[in-house]
C-alpha cells in the first residue's frame, strides 16, 4: 500500500484537527483550527453546525496542501466528534437549528424528570444515567422548540453532519455510530438499537433518530462539490467513524479487557476497558459505552476540571505567591518539585477538585474544597494534594468497578495528555490504584482512531485491535507502583470517599 494515505478528523468542542497519516500509522500533515462557540444568554451554549463543515474542510485541505501529496492517494476519511450535545437536520440535510452543546444545561428539568421517572431503566438499558446528553435535549427542542421541532428529520451528532454534507445524504440516510448511543437516554446499548420501551415511555419519535451502524460502515462517497471544499478527489471513501472519547481509546490502544484509560487533560478522564456490560445502577458514576471493538465496553468517569485545577493553582496561588504572572509550562516541573518534598497523604491534607460541580455521580451543586489544613501546612502540602484527589476519584470509580465485574483482572493504565508528561502523579496515580502507569510515544490519539476507522472500512486494515495495539508503543518503562505506599494509601482512599459524602451533603443543604 505504498503512497495510500488515511485521513482522521475531530471535531472537538472548541477546535477541529485533522490528521493525514500513511498507512503505516506515521503522520503526514496535521492540522486545527479554532470552532466557534456562542453563548446567547447564561446557560445557553451553542454552535453552528456549518462551522464544524468549514473547519473540517480547511483543515483537510490545508494537511493535503502542506503534504503535497496527490489527494487521489487518499484512500478514505473518518471523523470523530464530541458526544454529548445533539444537532438537527431537516429532510435535506440541512440544519433546522444551531447545535445544542453538550455544555448548554438548558434540558436540566428535563434531565431531573427522566432521572425521577425513569431513571433506573435508562441506566440499565443504555449504560449511562440521565444526564446532559441526547434524550433531554430532544425533549426540551420538543417542549419549547415545537416549530423547529416538528421541522426536524433527524437529529445527528457533529461528525454525522459533516460526513453526512460530505457525501450529499439526504434525512433518510441519516446514521449514529454505536459509541455514542449510551449519551442518548434513549437506546439499548447491548442490542445496539434504539429502545422502543425507553421511546414510548419519554414520547420520543423514533423516526427522528438515525440509524444505527459500525464506526467503520461507510457511509458514502465524497461529492465532487464537497471534493472541492476539502480538496479531496471525488469518490474517497467516507466511513461512519465514532465518539472523541472511543477514537482516543483506539487510539491509545485500549482493546484489551483489564486496561485502564487516563486522559489527564483539562478534564480528568478514567475509563476501564471489560468484555463485560455491567451498568452502574448503584451509585449512578460510570457511565458504560461501547468501545469501537466489538464486544468490548468502556465503563467511564470523569472529573470536569481536574487537570485545569493545576493550571487554576499555578495561576492564582504559586505565580501569585512568586511574584509574577506567566504561563511557562516549566513552571509546573517547578510544583511538581515542590510536591515532591510533601510526604504521601499530604499530612492529612485532602483537596475536592470539583469546582464547577460533581460531574459523576451528578451532583452539580458541589465546588471545590480544601479539608484538614493547620499552620505546619504549606504551599507542597496543598499541591500534592490537588494531584492525589484525582488519584483518589480514581479509586472510587476503580472500586465501584471491582464490584460490577469483580474478576477484572487489571493490567496497566495508559496515560495520554498534558499530565501524562509529569512523573510524579503518574506514580501517585500507580501507588493509589496499584495499577502500572506507562505514556505512549504517539502524542495524537482520536485523529489516528479515526484514520484506523477508515481504513478498516478501506479494507486496509482487517483486525482493529491488533492493530491499534501495535501502533500504541509506550515511552519508557512503565511506572510501577510500590506496594507499601499502596497499602498506605488505602486509608486515604477511605477517608477521601467519606469527605465527598460529606461535602455532597452540606452542598446540596447550601443550594436550598
Amino acid at each position: 500500500m505504498a503512497n495510500k494515505y488515511l485521513i482522521g478528523v475531530d471535531l472537538g468542542t472548541s477546535a477541529t484537527k485533522a490528521a493525514l497519516y500513511h498507512v503505516d500509522g506515521s503522520l503526514a500533515a496535521e492540522i486545527s483550527t479554532d470552532v466557534p462557540i456562542y453563548y446567547p444568554e447564561p446557560g445557553v451554549v451553542e454552535q453552528e453546525n456549518e462551522d464544524f463543515y468549514r473547519t473540517a474542510a480547511q483543515c483537510v485541505k490545508t494537511c493535503l496542501v502542506q503534504s503535497g501529496i496527490d489527494p487521489k492517494e487518499v484512500v478514505a476519511i473518518a471523523f470523530d466528534s464530541q458526544m454529548a450535545g445533539v444537532g438537527a437536520i431537516d429532510e435535506n440535510y440541512e440544519s433546522v437549528s444551531r447545535f445544542d452543546s453538550w455544555l448548554d444545561m438548558r434540558c436540566e428539568p428535563q434531565i431531573k424528570y427522566l432521572e425521577e421517572n425513569y431513571g433506573e431503566m435508562i441506566t440499565n438499558l443504555t449504560g449511562c444515567p440521565p444526564t446532559c446528553d441526547h434524550g433531554p435535549k430532544i425533549l426540551w427542542w420538543k417542549t419549547e422548540r415545537p416549530d423547529e421541532y416538528a421541522r426536524t428529520a433527524k437529529f445527528v451528532m457533529p461528525g454525522g453532519y459533516v460526513a453526512g454534507k460530505m457525501a450529499g445524504l439526504n434525512a433518510d440516510q441519516a446514521f449514529i455510530d454505536y459509541t455514542y448511543i449510551h449519551f442518548s437516554a434513549l437506546s439499548n446499548a447491548v442490542e445496539g438499537t434504539w429502545s422502543k420501551e425507553i421511546c414510548d415511555a419519554v414520547g420520543v419519535d423514533m423516526g427522528r433518530l438515525p440509524h444505527i451502524v459500525e464506526p467503520w460502515h461507510i457511509v458514502g462517497e465524497v461529492t465532487e462539490e464537497a471534493a472541492k471544499d476539502f480538496g479531496l478527489s471525488p469518490g474517497t471513501l467516507i466511513a461512519a467513524g465514532c465518539g472523541d472519547t472511543a477514537a482516543g481509546a483506539l487510539g491509545a490502544g485500549i482493546v484489551q479487557p483489564g486496561m485502564i484509560f487516563d486522559t489527564a487533560g483539562t478534564a480528568s478522564v478514567f475509563a476501564g476497558c471489560t468484555d463485560q456490560y455491567a451498568p452502574d445502577i448503584k451509585n449512578r458514576a460510570l457511565l458504560t459505552m461501547r468501545s469501537v471493538i466489538p464486544g468490548l465496553w468502556h465503563p467511564l468517569a470523569y472529573i470536569a476540571g481536574g487537570g485545569q485545577a493545576l493550571t487554576w493553582f499555578r495561576d492564582q496561588f504559586y505565580n501569585v505567591y512568586r511574584g509574577e504572572t506567566q504561563e511557562d509550562q516549566d513552571l509546573y516541573a517547578q510544583l511538581e518539585e515542590l510536591a515532591q518534598k510533601a510526604p504521601l497523604g499530604s499530612s492529612d491534607l485532602y483537596f475536592s477538585p470539583h469546582l464547577t460541580g460533581r460531574i459523576c455521580p451528578a451532583t452539580p451543586e458541589m465546588r471545590g474544597a480544601w479539608v484538614g489544613f493547620s499552620f505546619s501546612h504549606s504551599q507542597e502540602h496543598f499541591y500534592r494534594a490537588v494531584l492525589e484527589s484525582v488519584a483518589y476519584e480514581y479509586a472510587y470509580y476503580l472500586n465501584i468497578l471491582k464490584e460490577l465485574i469483580p474478576k477484572l483482572n487489571l493490567t496497566e493504565a495508559r496515560v495520554i495528555g498534558g499530565g501524562a508528561q509529569s512523573n510524579l502523579w503518574n506514580q501517585i496515580k500507580a501507588d493509589v490504584l496499584g495499577v502500572p502507569f506507562v505514556r505512549l510515544t504517539r502524542l495524537e490519539f482520536g485523529t489516528w482512531g479515526a484514520a484506523m476507522i477508515a481504513g478498516k472500512a478501506a479494507g486496509i486494515y482487517d483486525d482493529l485491535a491488533q492493530v491499534a495495539y501495535e501502533h500504541a508503543t509506550l515511552d519508557g518503562k512503565p511506572v510501577k507502583p510500590d506496594k507499601d505506599n499502596h497499602d498506605r494509601y488505602k486509608i486515604h482512599v477511605n477517608h477521601y470517599i467519606k469527605l465527598q459524602e460529606t461535602l455532597a451533603t452540606t452542598f446540596r443543604n447550601f443550594s436550598r
